[in-house]
Formats: structure tokens, C-alpha cells, sequence
């Protein structure tokens, strides 16, 4: 399994990385997790947007969905088009969200590209990979998805604040790809995101192998972020997500 960051940027694009899209691939499988506003450019650098396989979205704010407005022009314009619909698993109103953002009720919709599936908590198969959803701390429905194959597995957090079920939908992963969108201190509104510190103590009581912090605020000092993953008891390695990184599993 080999996944590779496409975008990490928390809440909006930065200048070095769109927003929240991650791809997996196995078996010659492609599945992206997420697909935020600007990630479909950096996509087209890692493979082509004619061989995507499936899509997972996390939740349905901008920042982990918008793009999928593109992606609906791609599959229903491209030259090879009408293309078979991709299945896309997403919370339910995701057919209705992203066809009210892409607001073209004169053209097809988003239905015509892409085969819905409503998420809720469980485990299931798409394609290679076995994917478990579990709802985690967010003001709106959202999925922390822990993809596994071959005896490997990486967990992401989606957007989360504090949240027990993160840490079981992680336990012993080999990569807990999580948020880090605040920075440690007074004043951060519960309930909603991470810090540095929070996201190395998830990890720490799930037993991670290894913790990448993501979706990155583009105006705070990534150096802080890291700093405050230092103080969060964890003994792993940790990085910081960049567009472009790549981890292969094996």
C-alpha cells in the first residue's frame, strides 16, 4: 500500500499545498480520501484523473470536498467521456451538497459521474483496501477512516476535536495521518480541531507507529506545530504532511 499526500493545507489552500486530499494505492488500485479546493491540479502530477478507482470524503466542508465540482467537469467533458461513475462514499447529503456548490442545475449532475454510497460507522471493502468509518468530534457528520491492506494500515482523523473513538479507530495503525489545525494554548474552541500536542497524544494511547501531522493552517508557524507535537508524549516518529510526500507501506 502506498500513499501519497496530495494536499494538507487545514481550512483553504496554502502556497505550498491544496487543501485535504490523500491518495491510496494497492494492486493497481487508486482511491483518493478527500478532495479539497485545489487539490485536482496537484493530483494530475502524481496520476492521471482518468484512472481514479474510488473516492471516500470525510465530510462535507470545502476544504475536503470542493474539488469534487472539478472532478464532476473531468468525468463528464474529458475525451473519452461518459466515463463509468466512479463510487464515492461520503456522508449522505454529499449528492445534494456538492450539486448546490456546483450550481449548474441545467447540466448533469453530480449523480450522472459519480455512484453514491452513504457512510456510517463500520468496516467494508473497496477494491484491495478494507476501510472502517468511525464518526469522530466535529461540528458537522464526519468519518475518521482507518485504511488497511496487507497487514498494514494508515488512520486518518478527518477534522476532530478530542475524540476516544479516534483512538481505538487507530489503535496500533502504522500511520495515524491526523489533524493539527490549532495551535496549543488558551482560547481554542472545543469540539472542533486538534493541536500539535492533542494529535501526539492520540497517538500515543492508540500506539501508533508513526504520526504525520496534517491539514496545516496556512498562516500559523509549522515549527510551533511541530514544538507542540514534542510536548504531547509521544514516542514515535512524527512529521509534518507536505504535498507531494510519500509513504509506501509495503
Amino acid at each position: 500500500m502506498k500513499l501519497t499526500v496530495v494536499g494538507c493545507s487545514g481550512s483553504f489552500p496554502g502556497p505550498q499545498s491544496p487543501s485535504s486530499c490523500y491518495l491510496y494505492e494497492a494492486e493497481g488500485f487508486r482511491m483518493l480520501v478527500d478532495f479539497g479546493n485545489g487539490s485536482l491540479g496537484a493530483l494530475q502530477r502524481h496520476v492521471s484523473p482518468f484512472e481514479i478507482d474510488a473516492i471516500c470524503l470525510s465530510h462535507l466542508h470545502a476544504d475536503h470536498c470542493l474539488d469534487m465540482c472539478s472532478y464532476h467537469v473531468v468525468r463528464s467533458y474529458g475525451p473519452g467521456a461518459p466515463y463509468a461513475k466512479i463510487p464515492v462514499y461520503a456522508p449522505a447529503m454529499a449528492p445534494a451538497r456538492l450539486n448546490a456548490a456546483y450550481g449548474m442545475p441545467q447540466e448533469p449532475t453530480m449523480e450522472t459521474a459519480f455512484d453514491f454510497t452513504a457512510l456510517s460507522p463500520g468496516t467494508f471493502e473497496i477494491g484491495p483496501f478494507q476501510v472502517t468509518a468511525a464518526l469522530v468530534n466535529h461540528p458537522v457528520e464526519t468519518y475518521g477512516l482507518r485504511v488497511a491492506h496487507g497487514g498494514r494500515s494508515v488512520t486518518y482523523s478527518a477534522d476532530t476535536g478530542e475524540c476516544d473513538a479516534l483512538v481505538g479507530l487507530a489503535g496500533d495503525t502504522d500511520l495515524l495521518l491526523c489533524e493539527a489545525s490549532f495551535l496549543d494554548g488558551p482560547g481554542n474552541p472545543p469540539d472542533l480541531h486538534l493541536t500539535g500536542r492533542q494529535a501526539a497524544e492520540h497517538a500515543a494511547k492508540a500506539g501508533a507507529g508513526k504520526l504525520v501531522l496534517t491539514h496545516l493552517v496556512p498562516w500559523h508557524d509549522d515549527a510551533r506545530v511541530r514544538a507542540d507535537a514534542d510536548r504531547g508524549g509521544y514516542s514515535g516518529e512524527i512529521e509534518l504532511a507536505r504535498s507531494g510526500a510519500v509513504y509506501d507501506l509495503g
